[in-house]
């Protein structure tokens, strides 16, 4: 099987990031370094983890097992809440760098805000623009940020993310928000980007009338338009939107066919008729309303 490249993004300080990735989120360990290596051996230059997934040492083990130089592959981690302030921020990279047992980090992100105490996330953010002085990351972002708290963090370190990676999918669109990213420079990241959320989340265990993006009756007619799969034109709605979409698999074939996204387009009219699947509604948490007790002390 001939590995498929990914485009990339050019980010507001002039680093390139791949425009798709993997996503490890709830990727058991016995089960992320093979899903690793099947990404990178598939293509993928992208893999995306946090401190609170407890996969880092695997997601490095990953790598390695790929035999993929390390400039080659942009790696994404975050720092987790409990660890938010100045030093407890800098103390959490480092700790991240020796269980994915590399130099550097290629994007740092904020994982949540804690819009209760801001302070201490602003205090973290500081913290990431001395480590990106300093060469120990390429570029910073946040995840889960609204247009509010990108503003309040702006104001408050002069600094624009390169990247806010938040729930994105045909039922949650994120309009607004990525209007604002365009206007700031910042990129748009999606996790959940096939709705897996709605799935697996917060909506999902308080309600059985769940639905899936992937067997809408528009998505599985454009599916068959295209000889594509669901999650495959769901992916690619993403990209036609200037989105970089970072779906989770631990299946081989799974994650070989969401990266094979790139040797067709959607028409105009399909992305807008995906667009307007749009129902303003989360299927995971509100980045207005979370703290520690939200998630317990980790996740």
């Amino acid at each position: 099987m001939t590995a498929v490249k990914s485009p990339v993004f050019k980010l507001n300080n002039g680093i390139e990031m791949p425009a798709l990735g993997l996503g490890v989120f709830n990727s058991s360990p016995d089960t992320t370094v093979a899903a690793v290596t099947s990404a990178v051996t598939s293509g993928y230059r992208l893999i995306d983890t946090a401190a609170a997934y407890k996969n880092e040492e695997q997601v490095g083990e990953g790598i390695r097992a790929s035999d993929i130089a390390r400039d080659k592959i942009f790696v994404t981690t975050k720092v987790w809440m409990s660890d938010f302030g100045y030093d407890h921020t800098v103390n959490a990279f480092d700790r991240s760098l020796r269980k994915l047992r590399l130099d550097y980090l290629d994007l740092y992100l904020i994982h949540w805000p804690v819009p209760s105490a801001f302070e201490t996330t602003i205090s973290s953010y500081k913290a990431m623009i001395r480590l990106l002085a300093e060469g120990r990351v390429r570029a910073i972002g946040v995840s889960n940020f609204s247009p509010e708290h990108l503003t309040d963090l702006i104001e408050q370190t002069g600094h624009v993310p390169a990247v806010n990676q938040v729930e994105l999918h045909p039922y949650l669109g994120q309009t607004e928000l990525r209007e604002v990213h365009r206007k700031l420079g910042i990129v748009t990241q999606a996790w959940s980007p096939i709705g897996g959320v709605n799935r697996y989340g917060q909506k999902a265990k308080i309600s059985t009338e769940v639905s899936d993006p992937l067997s809408h009756a528009t998505v599985v007619r454009l599916a068959a338009k295209y000889g594509k799969t669901s999650a495959q034109i769901i992916l690619r709605w993403q990209i036609e939107l200037g989105v970089s979409p970072i779906p989770k698999s631990v299946r081989p074939e799974r994650i070989a066919e969401n990266i094979d996204i790139f040797d067709f387009a959607l028409a105009a009219e399909d992305v807008v008729a995906v667009s307007a699947l749009d129902t303003g509604t989360r299927g995971g948490w509100d980045p207005d309303h979370v703290d520690l007790q939200t998630f317990g002390t980790i996740i």
